[in-house]
């Protein structure tokens, strides 16, 4: 149930969603940082949101009780633009591990850090050199940097030098760090994915090693990123919906077929999300159980949007791809978001922890 603090706060993340997306259009075009958005956002309380409760925020995302709220605000950022979606959805992670692994000292300064307005990243894909935190510093960068040269608080995976992986928050300096051949993704361009080289920058540890590649939660966090991913589809059946109507074909017998299909796999993905959000945020029952319910909505939700985009293309037909148009700029951004790793080891292995160890959670 929603109080009078989150229902105010839904208020306000709305309207800072619909501007998100009136300005989607030309932060794709030109691709640029959202950063009117992300204010927005700060300003209507949702970055300071995710904060736990004992550190002056709401734990949306952070505590088991805002589990609900949390994919409610994932979704209605995603809707306005999913490259915000990707961006908040990071911060979210971000300041979820530091809430469970960081000490007393560091859920308080990293609190006071997103209530001030910063935005957290989590970056943990490697260039081939890797990164290893030596001395108290790193060295070596990541790619597929969401946020890349913007963002001021990054949480980032390392080695050590017995090769164990370990968690590393790092402040940066927006305008420094990133390399200058920035990544040319086909979609989720505003969310601004490049390179950054973390040579030199001082870090502190968050945890112990190996505490970020720890179940359920490495696997049970990717339920954040099928809620905004829900909230792109959910712009795509509108956008569909929108065409359709301007066009006067809303009530041809084919596109009704069609229509009724998208709400179908909207309806499946949301039902899979809220599920999935209460059960990884609930720490509670067996974590192979937790983790493997996770990895399968995850494929639920990514089977449901990629139905969505076929039958969006077909709907539409060649206008669908007409740069400028919103379809084609949301049909985009969702296929690029719908490639996270490895989707055929996480079904597998999902259906393997389940054929040996009985049924899904109730």
């Amino acid at each position: 149930m929603l109080t009078t603090t989150t229902t105010a706060l839904f208020e306000r993340v709305a309207e800072a969603a619909r501007a998100a997306r009136d300005h989607a259009a030309a932060l794709d075009a030109d691709p640029a940082f959202p950063v009117r958005d992300v204010m927005a956002l700060h300003a209507a309380g949702a970055l300071a949101a995710v904060v736990p409760p004992a550190c002056g925020g709401l734990g949306l995302g952070t505590t088991a009780a805002g589990a609900d709220a949390a994919a409610r605000l994932l979704r209605l950022i995603g809707w306005g633009n999913l490259s915000l979606g990707r961006l908040f959805e990071a911060h979210v992670n971000a300041l979820k591990l530091v809430a469970r692994y960081g000490t007393p000292a560091q859920r308080a300064r990293t609190g006071a850090d997103a209530r001030a307005g910063h935005l957290f990243a989590l970056w943990v894909t490697e260039t081939d050199e890797g990164v290893s935190l030596r001395d108290g510093r790193l060295v070596g960068g990541k790619l597929f940097c969401s946020g890349a040269g913007h963002v001021a608080r990054a949480l980032v995976t390392a080695r050590l030098s017995d090769a164990e992986t370990v968690l590393a928050l790092v402040e940066l300096d927006p305008g420094t760090r990133a390399l200058p051949d920035r990544i040319r993704l086909q979609g989720m361009r505003a969310a601004v994915t490049g390179a950054i080289d973390l040579t030199g920058l001082p870090a502190e540890l968050v945890g112990a090693p190996g505490d970020y590649l720890r179940q359920p939660e490495f696997s049970a966090g990717a339920w954040r990123t099928s809620a905004v991913t829900l909230g792109g589809l959910d712009a795509l059946v509108e956008a569909v919906r929108d065409e359709l109507a301007a066009r006067g074909r809303a009530g041809n017998a084919h596109q009704l077929v069609r229509l009724g299909d998208l709400l179908i796999a909207q309806e499946t993905a949301a039902l899979w999300v809220a599920k999935a959000a209460r059960i990884a945020e609930a720490q509670a029952g067996d974590p192979g159980d937790v983790a493997a319910y996770v990895n399968l909505a995850r494929i639920a939700v990514e089977q449901a949007a990629l139905t969505a985009l076929r039958t969006a293309q077909r709907a539409l037909g060649l206008q669908g791809f007409i740069q400028g148009r919103p379809a084609e700029r949301l049909m985009r951004d969702l296929a690029t978001y719908l490639r996270q790793p490895a989707p055929d080891e996480t079904l597998t292995e999902a259906a393997a922890w389940f054929s040996t160890h009985g049924r899904v959670p109730a």
